[in-house]
């Protein structure tokens, strides 16, 4: 038996993958003072549904799959440690200067961005090494001597050591970080060159920093976490998502917490392309994923799960950039928990601000009295108030209806109803603008993908959304209110190096690449042999980070060989470029020579030998019950389909609404759906006939 469990802003889901048995589904409310608890709550839950006690239960899993948002939180924040930044003389100042990019350049009242480190606390220390990696001015040990002095005089709790060019020599950071270790023991601290072997300065001494302040809290979480997990009776081997979209040893992670950012949203992608691949024949897909706080949004080309080394924490260029390789997925504050308000000028918004878990919701009946989507939805009979979570939290229509009429509707001069249906509609247009960002800007119409509809709020307004953006199918999976969870089951235990080597395919230098690249093999061969030893499917994918001569940035390209053996292997490459440049850009110059800047592998070894993640429930056809529900600016009385009762050969036409425990789907007028053969819903968002 294997365990993943993805911690969110609202909800702790909990997917239990019992191989011949199938995927199960547990849902709890997160407990936002302590996230564990709301993880122990889940397997409490899920011990009690499968008929046995937590010792017995956790004693049966062999896997435990942790996905947080922990860290992201502590970043957005400030609740991480004191940080100080250690770099070459004469270069303090990399955090401040930053890219130079300005989303606001004409607004003057904008203040500039602080650097993640305060100036107070980055240091110099005398040294430098030129870009081929000569040393121009030894380190001097003096010198750092005094700089560790004035660290344990600030009581710094983590370092970031970050001189330049030492990912082409390290020995000057290396030395560093034994004095260190000498000096400050129990402090931790990170070197540049081992975290993020990348060219530009910024990015590498961000992500540096951010790992550093990062090592106290993630240590102590994972620490306790596994404490407390394995006191529960669990004696497997615990596991992180990371933000790259693969599983990491929770030690790796300790020792390296960067790679748990984007922990929590990676996954749904991971899921979206299964689910995707396996029940329709489309080759693009966007991944949404709608919890209670964020709507996460990714688009699939090809079958392939975007990457990019632009993710931001906090606004672009005002917040501070991970300068790390992570699944490509954008977030806005929208959501089921999202606040719905009304402006001094009379329109009205809903998010980015969240009720969050705690008070959530009115209707949840915990003192809230602002309204929210799941309120809205409520209001307009798509959600049954005794069957929420089960029945495990009893929703109160009344207060629903109070909240939505207080804060909507009377200041727009309008009833109940269509105040909350205004709620919907707003929301549906917010979620409708960051899918077309996503897809439409890299060049795929949303009519050419389906739109895969995760998370446990995702089922409101996913036909809606699909309708204002054109697309031809909506897939909601059977474990859509867990896709991330679900994700991280059917992911790879994965581990990636690089390192820096720039040349040209004009002049190209075939013993210093094939050197780079044996290197490369031999470091993921050890990742193979050792934390992924027994997994299935063991293997090792090659890439290049490239750009046109003069180019400010390199695009990633997949490499189809470990080597390079005639100049027939470069062209090859050169023309792989252009296939990738063109698709992100819609131009290339194909008589153009490419410049590589940096390489990489990645190692993966699966988990799962049958990838297919069915509940293994074989539903019996059953008369769906009536209850009166909003559609299309009118009461009708609406039938409402149980999941767990619909065949797989169900096909029902709107309006409609199917529901489970932990989620809902609306099907509209003139819209149907059949059910696919792993239990996912296909919907017609306009009747047509579907592209499966």
């Amino acid at each position: 038996m294997r365990l993943a469990i993805d911690i969110g802003g609202t909800f702790t889901d909990l997917v239990v993958d019992g191989q011949d048995s199938g995927f199960r589904l547990f849902k709890t409310p997160t407990v936002p003072a302590d996230p564990a608890a709301g993880a122990i709550a889940a397997i409490e839950l899920a011990s009690r549904e499968l008929g046995s006690s937590v010792e017995e239960f956790l004693g049966q899993a062999e896997l435990l799959i942790h996905g947080t948002t922990r860290g992201l939180n502590a970043v957005l924040t400030g609740e991480v440690a004191k940080t100080a930044l250690v770099t070459t003389r004469g270069h303090p100042d990399v955090l401040l200067f930053r890219e130079g990019g300005r989303t606001q350049p004409f607004n003057n009242t904008r203040r500039y961005p602080p650097p993640y480190v305060p100036r107070r606390f980055t240091h110099e220390v005398t040294e430098r090494i030129a870009s081929g990696g000569r040393v121009l001015i030894e380190l001097d040990e003096a010198d750092a001597g005094a700089v560790i002095e004035r660290l344990a005089a600030d009581r710094i709790e983590a370092v970031a050591v970050c001189f330049l060019w030492s990912i082409v020599n390290p020995a000057h950071e290396l030395r560093f970080g034994r004095l260190l270790g000498l000096h400050l023991p129990g402090i931790p601290y990170t070197l540049s060159h081992e975290l993020n072997p990348t060219i530009r300065e910024y990015r590498r001494a961000s992500s540096t920093s951010i790992d550093a302040s990062l090592k106290p809290l993630i240590s102590q979480y994972l620490t306790e976490l596994t404490h407390r997990l394995r006191a529960a009776g669990f004696r497997g081997r615990p596991l992180m998502v990371t933000s790259g979209g693969g599983l990491l040893d929770f030690q790796d992670v300790i020792r390296a917490p960067i790679h748990s950012l984007g922990s929590g949203p990676a996954m749904a992608p991971v899921a979206g392309r299964h689910y995707g691949s396996q029940e329709t024949a489309l080759e693009n897909a966007i991944v949404t994923d709608a919890g209670g706080t964020s709507f996460d949004v990714s688009l699939l080309r090809r079958g392939r799960i975007p990457m990019t080394r632009e993710s931001w924490i906090g606004p672009e260029f005002a917040g501070h950039i991970t300068g790390f390789p992570s699944i490509d997925v954008k977030s806005i504050g929208a959501g089921g928990g999202s606040i719905a308000w009304v402006d001094d000028g009379g329109l009205l918004h809903v998010g980015p601000e969240s009720a969050g878990a705690d008070p959530g919701p009115a209707c949840y009946g915990r003192g809230s009295t602002r309204p929210t989507l799941t309120d809205a939805c409520l209001v307009l009979g798509y959600l049954n108030p005794a069957n929420f979570l089960g029945g495990r939290i009893a929703l109160d229509s009344d207060a629903a209806s109070r909240a939505i009429d207080a804060h909507v509707a009377r200041p727009l001069g309008l009833d109940v109803t269509r105040g909350a249906a205004a709620v919907l509609e707003v929301m549906t247009e917010q979620m409708a603008q960051a899918v077309e960002e996503v897809s439409t800007r890299q060049g795929v119409a949303p009519a050419s993908a389906a739109l895969v509809a995760g998370g446990g709020s995702s089922g409101f307004n996913c036909v809606a959304i699909a309708r204002r953006v054109r697309s031809s199918l909506v897939l909601v999976p059977e474990l859509a209110p867990g896709l991330s969870a679900a994700g991280a089951l059917l992911s790879d235990l994965t581990s990636e190096v690089r390192e820096t080597l720039p040349v040209t395919t004009a002049k190209f230098d075939f013993d210093g690449v094939n050197a780079l690249l044996a290197r490369l093999r031999a470091r993921c061969q050890e990742f193979l042999d050792g934390p992924a030893a027994g997994t299935l499917s063991p293997s090792i994918d090659f890439f290049a980070e490239a750009r046109y001569p003069d180019q400010v940035w390199e695009l990633e390209v997949p490499m189809q060989t470990d080597s390079f053996a005639s100049p027939a292997d470069v062209e090859a490459f050169r023309q792989e470029f252009h296939v990738t440049h063109r698709e992100s850009f819609a131009v290339a110059d194909d008589q153009s020579p490419v410049e590589i800047i940096t390489w990489g592998a990645r190692a993966r070894g699966r988990l799962r030998a049958d990838s297919s993640p069915a509940t293994g429930v074989r539903p019996a056809s059953q008369a769906p019950q009536m209850r009166p529900a909003y559609f299309a600016g009118r009461w009708i009385d609406c039938p409402v389909h149980t999941l767990e009762n619909l065949p797989r050969d169900a096909r029902l036409s709107g309006p409609a609404i199917v529901e489970s425990p932990s989620t809902t789907v609306v099907l509209p007028e003139e819209a149907w759906l059949m059910r696919g053969r792993l239990g996912s819903l296909l919907i017609s968002p306009m009747g047509e006939a579907l592209a499966v």
